[in-house]
């Protein structure tokens, strides 16, 4: 499926061209970008914002905005859109979110899902039945990765490496059947 781009800022078309390096179709116009259906989309949140809600019922968007904010994302996604991110984020943050995208997931930029993990209410149930599938160690990432702390945080907590801490991570989120921070979150809590 060829990547639609919208945008009314030029370099932000030309980086998206750039990191995906595959044949893209640049969208010329609101009323072509309305026309628009079953596509993957790529688009400047501020060259429609006002007709997003539009656009991501008939495609699948990924939203990328020059001034991320985790209200727009909980707006945005609860718009319908797929994907939610800093227009200028690396390289592989954009490929990520499109792999995803196309494998019907929702992709949202890091910072913010650690974001929505901290507001998941805290409830009493019983952590470690869940986690009897996992070794000792992986169970103390666990319940840390659950409480938002960031790589960096658990390798100092635990005294190991963030590589140890991403490499249990994953482990993790294999045994348990979750995709990433948050799914382990919801999961546990």
């Amino acid at each position: 499926m060829k990547i639609q781009l919208f945008s009314d800022d030029i370099l932000l078309i030309e980086r998206w061209k750039e990191i995906l390096k595959e044949d893209v179709h640049v969208v010329e116009g609101i009323d072509a970008l309305l026309e628009l259906e079953d596509k993957l989309i790529i688009l400047n949140f501020n060259s429609c914002k006002n007709i997003l809600y539009k656009i991501v019922e008939k495609n699948k968007v990924l939203v990328l905005h020059r001034t991320p904010n985790i209200n727009t994302a909980k707006i945005v996604l609860g718009y319908g859109a797929k994907g939610y991110g800093n227009a200028l984020m690396k390289e592989h943050f954009v490929i990520s979110a499109i792999q995803t995208i196309r494998e019907e997931l929702i992709w949202l930029y890091p910072e913010f899902i650690t974001l929505l993990v901290k507001e998941i209410p805290y409830t009493n149930n019983d952590k470690s039945s869940k986690l009897d599938g996992l070794t000792k160690r992986e169970q103390e990432v666990a319940i840390l990765l659950s409480e938002a702390f960031t790589y960096q945080n658990i390798s100092e907590k635990l005294n190991i490496t963030s590589r140890t801490v991403k490499a249990h991570a994953i482990h993790i989120y294999s045994k348990l059947g979750v995709k990433d921070k948050l799914g382990l979150a919801l999961y546990l809590k």
